[in-house]
């Protein structure tokens, strides 16, 4: 045999050698495989016996969760308890799992009150979860010991000086500035004039006066008598003038007055007067209505 011949045979048995596990070692990893096969048999009946393959195997239902502070779409998982489910509410709601009082609102409107005695071992499953129903979460605190999340009130906000404001280049002032917009528009002081005139115009064509008898936007039951023409000042970013009208009936915005400026009458719990443009003032024959005439069907 040649010596070519012996290094190739020699590199072969050396090969095989350390490719051929020592009988110990083959052992202990057939014992190896054998335990963790068991181990995960053995996860797998454990499973089957807390979860019924049902629950497994059951995808997350959306729910709308509404409490007094929040409402929004949440994905439940059916296969949690409901001590789980409480748990998972609180950062959302804000209210402690042992003040927690759910319902669930189906699409029919029906309310399943979601509690049991062992809460920690029974599950979302056994409830009639359909997507999209309803969630409250009621809060069992008394009110003064509850949260009041929506009360900004107390928080400190910060106020940018108006001189700082009006220093900034990317701010909607800078825009309007370069832009020339509103009141930055060179033509801005005739655009208004001509507004103004227009308002003008429009109150000597329709014959509008104070003490003439009108209706209110072509609605022929909200018919009053005009009591003031002109500008109103606390009706702020407006020009030109203004009709103010004392309905016949009570369903206005006002009692004549306005910002705290009375512009007729005397103050009142009955709302009668509006505020209105020139133009939805109709001036006419219009009397007070009877009762029989307000009717339309008897």
């Amino acid at each position: 045999m040649s010596n070519d011949s012996l290094a190739q045979l020699a590199s072969r048995r050396t090969s095989t050698f350390f490719n051929v596990p020592n009988s110990w070692d083959w052992v202990n990893y057939i014992a190896f495989r054998r335990r963790q096969q068991k181990s995960s048999a053995s996860l797998r009946l454990n499973a089957a016996q807390l979860f019924p393959e049902s629950e497994l195997n059951m995808a997350d239902v959306p729910l709308q969760v509404i409490s007094d502070n929040v409402s929004s779409e949440r994905r439940i998982t059916p296969s949690w308890s409901i001590s789980q489910l409480k748990t998972k509410l609180e950062p959302i709601t804000g209210i402690p799992p042992s003040c927690q009082r759910i319902t669930l609102k189906t699409t029919s409107k029906e309310a399943v009150s979601v509690e049991a005695a062992d809460e920690d071992h029974t599950f979302l499953s056994g409830f009639p979860l359909t997507a999209y129903a309803e969630l409250h979460v009621l809060d069992t605190r008394p009110p003064g010991a509850r949260l009041n999340l929506n009360d900004i009130s107390g928080v400190e906000k910060y106020v940018m000086p108006p001189e700082e404001y009006e220093k900034k280049s990317d701010s909607v002032l800078a825009w309007k500035k370069a832009s020339k917009l509103g009141r930055f528009n060179p033509e801005a002081p005739s655009l208004e004039k001509a507004k103004v005139d227009a308002f003008e115009q429009e109150i000597r064509d329709r014959g509008i006066e104070v003490g003439k008898r009108c209706r209110v936007g072509g609605d022929d039951s909200r018919r009053g008598e005009i009591k003031y023409v002109g500008e109103v000042k606390e009706i702020t970013g407006t020009i030109g003038a203004w009709v103010g009208v004392h309905l016949d009936e009570p369903v206005g915005k006002n009692d004549g007055s306005i910002g705290g400026t009375r512009y007729w009458g005397a103050e009142s719990a009955l709302k009668h007067g509006v505020f209105i443009r020139p133009e939805r003032v109709e001036v006419g024959d219009y009397p007070v209505l009877g009762d029989l005439e307000d009717m339309e069907e008897i």
